[in-house]
């Protein structure tokens, strides 16, 4: 019976450390101004490698918007459903954050270099895009 119980102890310290360090989940993005909720955002893993899909837009009007500005293989395809985040890897030095990858900006088309870094406890997510020395950085809430 002990043993059961340190078994399970064990699992759910597992689970919560791979929670605080990990960016995978549902995350509600907040616009540049630290106030406006923009969709949601969900990062799966897979072979170690981060990808983001939006799975709902909150701004009105916008939910059946497609991606006009895009100039890749997103070009025209509808914003719900695609995939914004692509390639990001964890920091082969610093574990807590999340690089190599890029960000799309569906409302300009832009394309950004990535940086993740889950902070609060894996409350919040530093999302960082960014072009040379240029960049924006926004906090996202995780929802699951």
């Amino acid at each position: 019976m002990k043993k059961l119980f340190a078994a399970a102890v064990l699992s759910l310290v597992a689970g919560l450390v791979h929670a605080d360090g990990s960016p995978v989940g549902l995350w509600k993005t907040i616009d540049d101004d630290g106030k406006t909720e923009k969709s949601l955002v969900r990062i799966t893993e897979k072979d170690g490698v981060l990808t983001g899909t939006i799975e709902k837009v909150f701004e009105a009007g916008k939910q059946d918007a497609k991606c006009d500005k895009c100039s890749d293989d997103r070009k025209d395809k509808p914003v719900t459903g695609m995939q914004i985040i692509r390639g990001v890897k964890q920091d082969s030095d610093d574990k807590l954050h999340w690089v190599g990858g890029e960000i799309l900006d569906p409302n300009n088309g832009k394309v950004y270099k990535t940086r993740l870094k889950p902070v609060e406890g894996g409350k919040k997510l530093e999302m960082r895009g960014y072009i040379g020395f240029f960049y924006r950085t926004q906090v996202w809430l995780r929802v699951e």
